[in-house]
């Protein structure tokens, strides 16, 4: 049996992937047949991998993102304009994000740009970077509570040390003064120095005049569309596919 207060002084100094790999030695008849270095090598190891795991953990957690979507599961068999080339070379190591560059994921409701714009932050938590998907009516709620309680300056300092910040249906609604202001600092705080995701119905094009005050709108885009990648999408909804007569007669 391992000795306990070995085990307790591990756990103690916060050592509970070398505690998971002792047990596990303890039941492995091979293990002798290894050096002292060599053991000592698979549980650094092992206490290094769980360390990763959590902190992995700590940020999808924090990330707050839309379902269960990673890059793997993404399908490009349907037929929505989907570049597998250009989605894969920004999913391999997430240099988009060490680059401080953005991504536009544009196209109809239903075509699975909120699941994309997940994937993409998801695997830029698994590359180490923090990220927060919003969708851009609960940031303009959340804005608007900030300024009401005085906390407005914390939260745009938040959002300015996130690596990946995910606002979902962008540009839907026209901003008010304030809003538009804010987003500016938003855009501004981040501007080469973070990455945005965005998503929206509406062509880039259209976002100026969704934005309001030319003056402000120049500014937001301006920092927004520089070295910005675009994902364009199109075709029919597929939760109505997926919802379809024909497909619940193959179910």
């Amino acid at each position: 049996m391992l000795n306990q207060p070995m085990m307790e002084k591990l756990l103690a100094m916060r050592l509970q992937g070398m505690v998971e790999g002792l047990k596990a030695q303890e039941q492995d008849r091979t293990i002798n047949e290894l050096s002292f270095l060599e053991r000592l090598s698979l549980l650094v190891d092992q206490q290094w991998t769980w360390r990763e795991n959590q902190a992995l953990a700590r940020r999808l957690k924090a990330a707050k993102l839309r379902g269960p979507a990673c890059v793997e599961d993404i399908d490009y068999r349907a037929a929505r304009g989907l570049d597998k080339t250009v989605v894969r070379a920004l999913a391999k190591d997430s240099a988009w994000v060490r680059n401080h560059e953005n991504i536009f994921v544009l196209g109809p409701t239903g075509v699975g740009k909120s699941f994309i714009a997940s994937a993409l932050a998801q695997k830029a938590c698994r590359d180490g970077y923090s990220a927060l998907y919003l969708r851009a009516a609960a940031l303009l709620r959340e804005l608007a509570l900030a300024r009401a309680d005085g906390s407005l300056r914390n939260f745009l300092a938040r959002l300015g040390r996130i690596d990946v910040l995910v606002i979902d249906d962008w540009a839907m609604a026209p901003l008010n003064e304030n809003e538009r202001r804010e987003v500016w600092e938003i855009c501004e705080d981040r501007y080469q120095t973070r990455s945005t995701v965005l998503t929206s119905q509406l062509p880039v094009s259209r976002w100026h005049e969704q934005i309001g005050d030319p003056t402000i709108a120049d500014g937001i885009l301006d920092r927004l569309v520089h070295n910005a990648h675009r994902i364009e999408m199109r075709g029919e909804s597929m939760r109505k596919k997926r919802n379809s007569p024909q497909d619940e007669k193959k179910e």
